[in-house]
């Protein structure tokens, strides 16, 4: 497949945009790009942060000199962006490397403090709870992603900690509030539910888990029981609706640049860090982020994605009001050209809340695998489903397996997410070249 250039970013609403590869319609080099679930190009705004950050704040931000105090300021400036963009506080937030960095964080930081306070009832002779001497308990969704996933598999395997993977409703594609307060135990710590799924969009009732939790939690106190945490890993709904701190009651939340078209570094929100909600590093070093994270500040990456916040909380609405019309008129187009009994929407569930930009749909066929069709476009770069996965061969998504989408409708599958600058010009090009791959397996059938 060609290379091709990084998706155009006009205004949200144009309609005039040259999608990926720019050139003309018949050319064959042209390509559009719908894999923004996956990735987001940088905005030009953040490429300009990151680079003034790397001609002028090159020093070090612990050093007194002009080019460290440049550095301090466009990190504290950052700051406070992120903590705007998601209703918080900036001494509530901690920079990490990225998404999986802090999702590991807030699973590893919740067994230190049960294994730490385990061993201090015991040194001080305190009278002991119901829980002691058992494994921390920890609950999450069967769809979440595999920086969740695989930490926690990890530790039940290594008898460090007791998982409770909560399938999701073949109804709604949802994990149920119900089925969630269901599995806790009294040595639940922690319940980790994303907020919106990166394979079918669905939105986690997330706000509603988080209140029928801290009235568990009044339960709990009185029963001499420690108060179960919240986390959401949000690094799919923002950028494409409100993420409110204080409207979803999490303890615990995820960023990620690379998803609001801003760098590969990410972010955790800790409510009342260091008070309210303890945190225990993993990394041990020269004390910075609060002694929580250390390491020398990527400045650079840290004034991208602080550009890339401020973008977010300004232009919101436009992003997730423009995402919507491309993403309906996609599905329109689809139904229109191969028949609404052909094409299944893996994504719509009646009554579930789903992201504004993310199209899962297959083509019923038997030589229709998601990956042949691809294989076939000349237009289209998109995936089958998490790019994470992608080396999972033919087997189809989990994630839609898991929601109740038939095996042989799960295998046809294709993830198509649009983004800010999508127009409806780029979804006629692709629903085109679809069709003639599709023709083109049925010809060779």
């Amino acid at each position: 497949m060609e290379a091709a250039a990084a998706p155009g970013r006009d205004a949200p609403g144009s309609t005039a945009s040259q999608p990926s590869g720019c050139g003309k319609h018949s050319s064959p080099e042209r390509k559009v790009y719908m894999d923004y679930n996956a990735t987001t190009p940088l905005e030009p705004e953040v490429i300009q942060a990151v680079t003034e950050a790397m001609w002028e704040a090159w020093g070090n931000p612990s050093s007194p000199y002009p080019a460290g105090r440049k550095a301090k300021d466009i990190i504290k400036a950052a700051r406070e962006s992120l903590a705007k963009m998601i209703g918080g506080k900036p001494q509530d937030i901690i920079f990490t490397s990225g998404g999986t960095e802090s999702n590991n964080l807030v699973i590893h930081s919740v067994v230190k403090h049960f294994y730490v306070n385990q061993t201090s009832k015991g040194d001080t002779g305190v009278h002991h709870s119901p829980v002691d001497g058992a494994k921390p308990h920890f609950i999450t969704s069967s769809v979440e992603h595999d920086s969740i996933r695989l930490p926690l598999e990890h530790l039940a395997e290594e008898q460090a900690a007791a998982v409770t993977f909560v399938p999701v409703s073949k109804a709604s594609g949802q994990a149920e509030v119900d089925d969630i307060l269901a599995a806790v135990r009294p040595t639940t710590r922690l319940v980790s539910i994303m907020l919106a799924n990166n394979e079918t969009g669905v939105v986690i009732p997330v706000p509603e888990i988080s209140q029928r939790i801290k009235a568990l939690n009044q339960e709990r106190a009185a029963a001499g029981l420690p108060p179960i945490l919240v986390h959401t890993d949000a690094a799919q709904a923002l950028g494409k609706r409100r993420v409110d701190v204080e409207d979803l009651g999490v303890d615990f939340l995820t960023i990620v640049g690379h998803k609001v078209y801003g760098p590969r570094i990410g972010a955790l929100y800790v409510r009342g860090l260091g008070e309210c909600t303890l945190l225990h590093p993993m990394l041990f070093g020269g004390g910075q982020e609060q002694n929580f994270r250390p390491g020398t500040e990527n400045t650079p990456m840290i004034a991208g994605l602080g550009k890339a916040a401020e973008l977010v909380t300004q232009n919101w609405e436009a992003y997730e009001a423009h995402m919507r019309d491309i993403r309906d008129y996609l599905e329109e187009r689809l139904e229109a050209e191969f028949g609404q009994k052909r094409i299944h929407l893996n994504s719509q569930f009646p009554g579930t809340e789903r992201l504004p930009n993310t199209c899962n749909f297959s083509i019923r066929g038997p030589r229709l695998q998601g990956r042949m069709v691809l294989a076939q476009c000349r237009v289209l770069m998109a995936s089958v489903g998490a790019a994470c996965h992608s080396d999972h061969g033919d087997q189809p998504s989990p994630v839609l397996l898991n929601s109740g989408i038939p095996f042989n409708v799960a295998r046809n599958a294709l993830r198509l997410s649009v983004g800010r600058s999508t127009t409806r010009a780029e979804v006629d090009l692709i629903v085109q070249d679809l069709k003639q791959a599709v023709a083109q397996l049925e010809d060779q059938a």
